[in-house]
């Protein structure tokens, strides 16, 4: 594995603590491999050989039922996916696909629960990764539970409008997976979209315009124990 991929897995706050011999350890059966986009990389039910490591490109987690699939997360650099299945050894939850090409880090299940019961300092990392984790799905049950799908298309606008500090910004999915992320049918994506003009939001293919971001903010009510990434 090149120098700096290593580098970059060791400033991870997962296993930035970590005593070296165990990091080494770890890193001495993992390997790194390039795929193409649209490539599935695990597929839900199936048991955990891998935790993945993003290191350039960008992932999707999603899952499917009864003929429908919705997409749940997207997993960008440098982050896991999908460490509480390796932990537990159980089942995968989700299944992962790229949505470019990417380069992933693989490391044997195995060796990580290895390291989990030797190391404190590591298994400290990923109880603090697994409540962030936790926190999130709680927000995101919120989300969905609490908030009509206009509201949920606000607030999404409104982090977005956060995240890139500027009032015109593209959106970095494609309208039917970010849909499918809100839980809407594409259809009503669109009509939303247009629901949202008399509250100041512009729309031209993936970009958008907030001309009246308080306006927006009235109507939308962001609420820190949801849309906080840091709370």
């Amino acid at each position: 594995m090149p120098e700096s991929y290593r580098q970059d897995v060791r400033e991870l706050a997962l296993f930035a603590d970590m005593e070296l011999a165990h990091f080494e350890a770890l890193m001495r059966a993992a390997y790194v491999q390039s795929f193409p986009p649209r490539v599935d990389l695990i597929t839900e039910g199936d048991e955990p050989d891998f935790l993945h490591v993003v290191m350039s490109g960008s992932v999707d987690l999603f899952s499917s039922w009864n003929g429908r699939e919705t997409s749940l997360a997207t997993v960008r650099p440098v982050s896991t996916f999908i460490l509480a299945a390796t932990i537990k050894n159980a089942p995968y939850l989700m299944s992962a696909r790229t949505l470019e090409k990417s380069r992933i880090v693989l490391l044997p299940s195995e060796d990580v629960r290895a390291i989990f019961d030797k190391d404190g300092a590591f298994a400290r990392a990923i109880v603090s990764e697994l409540s962030q984790c936790y926190r999130a799905v709680v927000k995101n049950t919120k989300n969905l539970k609490l908030r009509t799908s206009l509201e949920r298309l606000a607030n999404y606008l409104l982090r977005q409008r956060d995240h890139n500090k500027a009032d015109i910004f593209d959106l970095t999915m494609e309208k039917r997976r970010l849909a499918s992320f809100l839980g809407m049918t594409p259809e009503n994506l669109s009509r939303a979209f247009k629901s949202l003009e008399p509250y100041g939001v512009r729309v031209q293919g993936n970009r958008i315009h907030v001309t009246d971001a308080d306006d927006l903010i009235r109507f939308a009510r962001p609420s820190s124990l949801i849309d906080d990434p840091a709370t």
